[in-house]
């Protein structure tokens, strides 16, 4: 019963099982998700992570005997959205940098620099014809 309730989730996972006793009567149990042999889609870093469960054994039987709709399917599933999600931003990330990019190369090309001027030269007026040495010029 529990391998066939299993079954919908080994089509994409190879699933490795570590069992614990513990203290009253409590079983650790860690399932390690690791890429099945046919599945089509690489797994991500989070989907392959260990996943440890501690309960009685008859709890742990009834949550594995869910199969996909227990515990351990909407966890790998939740894990495998979350990777969805985190490629699909890597990507637009991706895209984003490559269009600003390329929207500064655009930039860059269409302003040209400005055609250099001659240098501006000075003028120097003579003083007034009724300018007297030594006091300052009037300006009416």
């Amino acid at each position: 019963m529990l391998i066939t309730s299993l079954l919908p989730l080994l089509t994409n996972y190879s699933l490795g099982f570590d069992l614990v006793a513990g203290p009253d009567d409590t079983v650790t149990l860690t399932i390690v998700p690791r890429k099945a042999a046919e599945a089509a889609h690489t797994l991500a870093n989070g989907e392959a992570r260990p996943i440890s469960i501690t309960a009685s054994a008859a709890e742990i039987d009834a949550e594995l005997g869910r199969g996909i709709d227990g515990a351990l399917g909407q966890l790998i599933a939740s894990r495998k959205t979350l990777a969805d999600q985190i490629a699909e931003q890597r990507q637009a990330a991706e895209l984003a940098r490559t269009a600003a990019a390329q929207a500064a190369k655009a930039n860059t090309a269409a302003v040209k620099p400005a055609a250099p001027t001659a240098p501006v030269k000075a003028s120097v007026s003579s003083p007034p014809a009724d300018a007297t040495p030594g006091e300052p010029a009037s300006l009416w």
